[in-house]
């Protein structure tokens, strides 16, 4: 008997969820791919800011999984801070799928003084880390669907190039050279 045919005999508080599957590889951001028109949230929910508009010279967009998570807090992250080439890099963003409070806080623990220059922007309903095909599932960690790992170089509004950690576990800050 067929799945489909199963879950409709079952009644239907016995049917939890249904997954769909898919056979096409995620496409992943990719080099010439514009930064999404998306609002994020700054410092506080009525702060937006939209990269596509942000940037439109030099910079890097760095996603992480989640604020304050001991990699990214540890060594990820602090690799950006601490590189010779973020002056050249342009404006540098860090968005996480996180609300803007927790943002600000991680900032100004891992910045405190905001010597680098980056800024922390929060993805709280995840819509511009999905429009970069760029999320993936992990409820079971951090309680909701979260951001891979990346970089992405930008120059006039558009992906120059895109790093993506393909198995979540890359922390370096090794995309600025």
């Amino acid at each position: 008997m067929s799945l489909s045919r199963t879950l409709h005999l079952l009644p239907r508080s016995t049917i939890v969820a249904r997954r769909s599957f898919s056979t096409t590889a995620p496409a992943f951001v990719k080099a010439g791919d514009p930064v999404p028109d998306i609002d994020l949230v700054e410092g506080s929910p009525g702060n937006k800011v939209n990269l596509a508009k942000e940037l439109q010279g030099n910079g890097l967009i760095v996603g992480v999984p989640a604020a304050f998570s001991p990699a990214c807090s540890a060594s990820h992250i602090p690799g950006y801070l601490n590189s010779a080439s973020l002056k050249g890099a342009g404006k540098v963003f860090v968005v996480s799928v996180n609300d803007a409070f927790v943002m600000k806080a991680w900032g100004a623990t891992l910045d405190p003084m905001n010597k680098s220059g980056i800024r922390f922007l929060g993805d709280p309903d995840a819509k511009f880390t999905e429009a970069l095909d760029l999320s993936f599932e992990s409820t079971s960690i951090f309680g909701n669907n979260r951001s891979k790992r990346y970089a992405l170089k930008v120059e006039n509004g558009k992906v120059k190039e895109a790093f993506v950690e393909p198995d979540n576990t890359g922390v370096d800050g090794e995309y600025l050279s």
